[in-house]
Order: structure tokens, then C-alpha cells, then sequence
């Protein structure tokens, strides 16, 4: 089949690069020149795994090709995904669906036969039905279907998750449409990938209502942390309990700094606006928005608190910067709250990060870009982890110990066991369990 997507951003290249994957001749369409032409020398504008090998792969099969000619991309085509932004309006919150109604006029003006037109792009619901007034506005003879497909990609897993994913969701009330967007998803058939066929209306709530529902799980969780901390509980072994429920599940379950990247904050936001505005509001996602925010930035305040409750003029180490690991993405990062809120009170912040320094500069003034975990934590008064990158798993706390002003260590993410960590001299501040001490470590050696 015959496919454009309009957008070159994470979901669109995903999308296109895993479309030709299944044989299916896929055009890019982005109006960025320099984007398109590095895309055609295999230069990739994000970092995802194994993203860079497939494009290509495909674009030397001759299944994948850019182009900023938006008549490359819809002329002749069986099908048309929108895949731009729709990030937050500044104003209120609500989706900017700008870009969204730019592309559909312009694919409007550029359609020669029947076309499905996809919605990929994450939108509030009723946007199919807007797409499609906008669309026949602009060429009232146009044979055309609108539907929507929403995404459900990890950033760090997309491509399995294309590939092989829980569910394909479809929302349309045209036949016609329904049968080309079986078609193109036909090879998934073979794993028995459910495809659900619903209207536009109930497949854009489907998106934003699996996001904010993980996001309250997140926060969930996080809350509970915050009661274990109290009570001596320890948070890994409730999250377990709770997870090998059946009826819940494991996944998400996972206390930290709270949640961030490109989706969960502007989706929770974007429901919470929709809510208000059909009069129906979403008041467990309004209250999960409002404690996440709080919670990145207790996170600042739990450094500041470890290190005596003051870090004027002391020198702290970060290490992850981008939201999650196996990504460059930095959008609504824990750490573009968190330190920040350490400069604020006086701190001298080095940090490292993997993949994604270089888009962190782009947001952060005033940190020293450390080559490694040990060279960040060199002199510092505390280390802190905010991402959960797999190097920062296996730190020789000896040598960090060895390098640092003072053994301390803010773990974030849970990284590390308590067997690690005892007779070590660390002080130690997890999430969700016990704090140690190093008198108290001493204690234990004096007794034993």
C-alpha cells in the first residue's frame, strides 16, 4: 500500500519507518528542510534503539523516502497520517491542534482519490470530526475518510512496541476506511494482535485515558512511598504485593521523582482541560497533575534536606537528565525541576547523563557536564540519581566513596539494595524505604 505521514517527529518517523517494515511505500512529508535532508543521509533527529538501523534499511529497500513536498506525500496515497505536535497551549492547557488543522488543509488541497486521512497525532476528543469539516471546506469534492489511530509508544521501546503491540485501536464510521487500515495492519494478524474498531470519539479518549490512568498509577505509588517512609514500610515489597494481583498488575508501579517526558504531562493535562470543558471533570487526573508537579519538586527539597538542610556552596552530582532511560528526551524531566531548585538554594551542580547532556544544555544553565558518573561525583557533598540508566546500576561504591567530599547518596529510583549499601559509610535516601545512616552502620558493626 501507498502511505504518507506528515511529520517527522518521534511518532511519525516510528510510525513510517515501521510501515515500510511491512512492506507497505511510505512517504515523510516535514516542512523542516534540514530535518528532511539529513533524514535522507540517515541522520536521525531523536535517539530510540535501533531506530537509525531500520530507517536505513528501509530507505535503501526503496519502501522509505522524505520529501518536503506535501503533494509527495498525499497524491495517490491509500492512506495519510497526521503525525505533528499538539503540545499544550500555554494559555489554558488545552491541545494546540495548530498543526493539526494546517496539515489536513493541505492534504485536503492535494487529494486525487480515495484517502484515508489518520489522525496519529494524540488529540481531544471530537478532532476526527474537525479534521473532517476542515478537510471539506477545503475541497468539497474530495473522496475522503477520516479516522483516528492513536499511538501507544514507549520512547527507549517504540519499534517493539509498533510491532508487536497490545492493541491496534481504530476509531471510524466509514467501511472503507476500515478495511484499508486493516490492510495496512494486516502482518500484526499473525500474532494475534487484537484490533479495535470503535468511533473516532471513543478511540481519542482510549489514548488520553491509558495515559492518565499509568500516570495515576505512578502516582499512586508515590504517595504510598511517602506513608512507608512514616511507617517503616518498604515500598518495593508493597508495589510487589499489589502487582502480582491480578487485577492490577506490576507495571507502573514504581516509586520515584514523578513522572515526565513528551505524553503523560500534557496528556493528564489535556483530559483534565476536556473534562472542564464538556462539563464532566476528571478530578482524580486534576489531583494526580497537581501532586506530580508537587512531588518533583520534593525531590530538590529531599537532597537539600540529606545534606543538613543546606547546600549553599556545596557541590551535588546528577546523574540523569533525560526523563526515562534510552532516550534523549528531556521534556518535563524530573531534573529540569529538580535541579534547578538546587541552584536556587546556593548548590554547584555537576551532572552526567548518557544520551541526553546535549539536550539538557539546551535547558539548564550553569552545570558542569561531567565525562562519567565518578568524574560528576568528584568532590561532591551528595550524588544524586534521577534516571535509571543501566550504567548507574552498578556503581563501585568504594570508589565513588573515594571521590567524593562526602559519601551520600540519593537514590530516586530505587536502583539500590540495602545489602549494597550497608557497612558501605553511605549515607543512603532511598524512595519508599528505610534511610540509612552511617553511625548507624557503625552501630551494627560494633555489635556484631
Amino acid at each position: 500500500m501507498q502511505i504518507g505521514v506528515i511529520g517527522t517527529g518521534y511518532v511519525g518517523l516510528v510510525s513510517g519507518t515501521c510501515f515500510a517494515e511491512f512492506g507497505h511505500h511510505v512517504t515523510c512529508i516535514d516542512i523542516d528542510e534540514t530535518k528532511i535532508e539529513n533524514l535522507k543521509k540517515g541522520i536521525i533527529p531523536i535517539y530510540e534503539p535501533g531506530l537509525d538501523d531500520l530507517v536505513k534499511k528501509q530507505t535503501k529497500a526503496g519502501r522509505l523516502s522524505f520529501s518536503t513536498d506535501i503533494k509527495d506525500g498525499v497524491e495517490n496515497m491509500d492512506a495519510v497520517f497526521i503525525a505533528v505536535g499538539t503540545p499544550p497551549r500555554e494559555s489554558d492547557g488545552h491541545a494546540d491542534l495548530t498543526y493539526v488543522f494546517q496539515a489536513a488543509e493541505q492534504i485536503a488541497k492535494n487529494l486525487s482519490q480515495f484517502t484515508v486521512i489518520v489522525n496519529k497525532s494524540t488529540v481531544p476528543v471530537g478532532t476526527a470530526r474537525a479534521v473532517e469539516e476542515k478537510v471539506r471546506a477545503a475541497n468539497p469534492e474530495a473522496d475522503f475518510a477520516v479516522c483516528s489511530n492513536p499511538e501507544f509508544l514507549r520512547e527507549g521501546a517504540a519499534i517493539n512496541d509498533f510491532m508487536r503491540p497490545d492493541r491496534v485501536v481504530v476509531g471510524t464510521d466509514d467501511p472503507r476506511a476500515e478495511q484499508v487500515m486493516r490492510r495496512l495492519y494486516r502482518p500484526l494478524y499473525i500474532n494475534e494482535i487484537p484490533m479495535l474498531v470503535t468511533t473516532p470519539e471513543s478511540s481519542e479518549t482510549i489514548k488520553y485515558a491509558s495515559n492518565a490512568f499509568l500516570a495515576v498509577k505512578i502516582t499512586f505509588i508515590n504517595e504510598i512511598a511517602n506513608l512507608c517512609e512514616k511507617t517503616g514500610a518498604n515500598v518495593q515489597d508493597v508495589a510487589r504485593g499489589m502487582g502480582l494481583d491480578g487485577r492490577i498488575g506490576a507495571k507502573f508501579l514504581h516509586a520515584g521523582p514523578g513522572y515526565g517526558g513528551s505524553c503523560f504531562p500534557k496528556d493528564t493535562l489535556a483530559l483534565s482541560q476536556t473534562g472542564q470543558k464538556y462539563g464532566a471533570p476528571q478530578e482524580i487526573v486534576e489531583t494526580v497533575v497537581r501532586v506530580n508537579a508537587q512531588r518533583q519538586r520534593d525531590m530538590a527539597q529531599r537532597v537539600i534536606d540529606a545534606c543538613g538542610g543546606d547546600v549553599k556552596g556545596k557541590k551535588i552530582a546528577v546523574l540523569g537528565i533525560s526523563f526515562k532511560p534510552n532516550t534523549d528526551d528531556v521534556r518535563e524531566s524530573p531534573s529540569l525541576v529538580v535541579i534547578p531548585a538546587l541552584q536556587e538554594a546556593g548548590a554547584v551542580i555537576a551532572a552526567h547523563d548518557p544520551i541526553a547532556m546535549e539536550e539538557g544544555a539546551k535547558h539548564l544553565s550553569n552545570v558542569r557536564w561531567a565525562e562519567g558518573a565518578y568524574d560528576a561525583a568528584k568532590d561532591a557533598e551528595a550524588l544524586v540519581i534521577l534516571t535509571e540508566w543501566n550504567e548507574y546500576r552498578g556503581l563501585h561504591l568504594e570508589r565513588l566513596k573515594d571521590v567524593m567530599a562526602t559519601p551520600r547518596l540519593i537514590d530516586c529510583r530505587n536502583i539500590y539494595k540495602t545489602p549494597d549499601i550497608e557497612k558501605s559509610g553511605f549515607h543512603y535516601v532511598p524512595i519508599g524505604r528505610k534511610e540509612i545512616k552511617p553511625e548507624e552502620q557503625k552501630l551494627k558493626v560494633v555489635e556484631g
